[in-house]
C-alpha cells in the first residue's frame, strides 16, 4: 500500500512538472543583460526581446544589471531559480574572459544550460577626431611614439573591448592605458566628448558615430568589410594582417532549467533571428548572423569551451588586474 501510494504521489509530481512546463511561459521572461543600457549588446536584446515575446506569448523584459565587467549581471541571472524566466544575455567578455580575471563564485560553463548562439559583432578601432593619425599604420606609429600610453575605453575588465585592447597590445606592441566604464555606450560618449583617446569597440557601437564623423575608424578586425561599413577596410586590408576578432554573443538559464523549457527558449530565439524585420535590423548595425547548424543548444556549449580554451591562456599571461 505504502508503495502505491508513494509511486502515485512520484507520479503526480512529476506529472504536474510537465504541466508546468507546457504551460510555460505564464507570465513575463527577463533577458538581464550585463551591461548599461544604451549599448550594443543591451539594444541585440532589446530587438530579440520584442520579437521572442510573439512566440512565446508573454512580455519579454530587459533588465540592465552592470558591474564588474558584467559579471553582477551574470551572477544575477544565474542565482535565479532555474525555471527559464529568468534568462543571461552575454558574450565572449561575460562567458568567458570574466572567468580568467574575477573570481566569480559560479562556474561559467557548470552552472549555466547553453540556449542558443546569437549573432557576432567584428570590433573596430577608432578614436577621437582630434588624434592625428588617418590610417591604421599612422595610429600605431602614434601610439608607439606617445612617452604615456593612450587612453582606451572599455566596458570592464575583461569585456569584449578589453580583450580586443589587450589582443591589439599583443600584436602591435603598444601601450594602452585602460578606462572601465559600465558599458561601451558610456566609453563612446566620452570617445565623441574627447575625454579619451580610442575603443576598440564592436562595430554595431561605433557605425552611427562613425558614420556622423563624430569619430574616426580605422579598421575591422575581420577577413571581410562589414556589409554595413564597406568604406571601413578590414585590419588585412591597413596592414595588421591577422588581427581577426568577432565577439559573439549568446543566451543561457540556470543550470537545472528542464531540457524542453530551454528548448522553448531556443526556438523562440532561433524564430526571431530568422524573422526579416529582425535581421534587417541586426544586419543594419553590422551585426553577423550565425550559420543555422550553430543555433542549438549543444552548439553554444561547444564554442563557449573552444572559446575558453582559446582566451583564457592571453588573458590571464596578461596578469589583468581589477581594481
Amino acid at each position: 500500500m505504502r508503495r502505491t501510494v508513494l509511486t502515485a504521489l512520484i507520479a503526480m509530481l512529476l506529472s504536474g512538472g510537465v504541466a508546468r512546463a507546457d504551460n510555460f511561459p505564464s507570465h513575463p521572461v527577463t533577458i538581464v543583460v550585463p551591461f548599461a543600457a544604451g549599448g550594443p549588446s543591451d539594444v541585440m536584446a532589446r530587438i530579440l526581446a520584442e520579437r521572442m515575446k510573439t512566440t512565446l506569448g508573454e512580455t519579454v523584459l530587459v533588465e540592465n544589471v552592470t558591474g564588474a565587467g558584467g559579471s553582477i549581471g551574470v551572477g544575477r541571472a544565474l542565482r535565479s531559480p532555474p525555471d527559464g524566466y529568468t534568462i543571461s544575455f552575454g558574450h565572449l567578455g561575460t562567458h568567458v574572459a570574466n572567468g580568467a580575471i574575477y573570481k566569480l563564485g559560479y562556474d561559467l560553463v557548470a552552472d549555466l544550460e547553453p540556449v542558443a548562439l546569437l549573432p557576432s559583432n567584428p570590433m573596430v578601432l577608432v578614436s577621437k577626431n582630434a588624434v592625428p593619425a588617418k590610417s591604421l599604420k599612422e595610429l600605431i606609429e602614434w601610439l608607439k611614439a606617445r612617452p604615456t600610453p593612450a587612453t582606451a575605453g572599455t566596458a570592464g575588465a575583461g569585456s569584449g573591448s578589453h580583450i580586443a585592447g589587450l589582443y591589439f597590445q599583443n600584436v602591435t606592441g603598444v601601450r594602452l592605458q585602460y578606462v572601465p566604464y559600465r558599458g561601451t555606450g558610456p566609453a563612446m560618449n566620452d570617445l565623441v566628448a574627447g575625454q579619451i583617446d580610442l575603443i576598440v569597440d564592436q562595430l554595431s557601437n561605433s557605425i552611427n558615430q562613425v558614420r556622423a564623423g563624430t569619430i574616426r575608424a580605422y579598421a575591422v578586425t575581420d577577413t571581410k568589410r562589414g556589409a554595413s561599413a564597406p568604406e571601413i577596410p578590414t585590419t588585412d586590408e591597413a596592414g595588421l594582417p591577422g588581427f581577426h576578432m568577432t565577439l559573439w554573443s549568446g543566451l543561457w538559464v540556470p543550470k537545472g532549467t528542464p531540457k524542453d523549457i530551454v528548448a522553448k527558449l531556443n526556438a523562440s530565439a532561433v524564430d526571431a533571428l530568422n524573422d526579416p524585420g529582425v535581421r534587417k535590423q541586426l544586419e543594419n548595425l553590422g551585426l553577423q548572423m550565425p550559420p543555422k547548424d550553430k543555433l542549438s543548444p549543444e552548439a553554444l556549449g561547444s564554442w563557449q569551451k573552444a572559446e575558453i580554451a582559446k582566451w583564457w591562456p592571453m588573458i590571464k599571461a596578461a596578469d589583468v588586474k581589477v581594481n
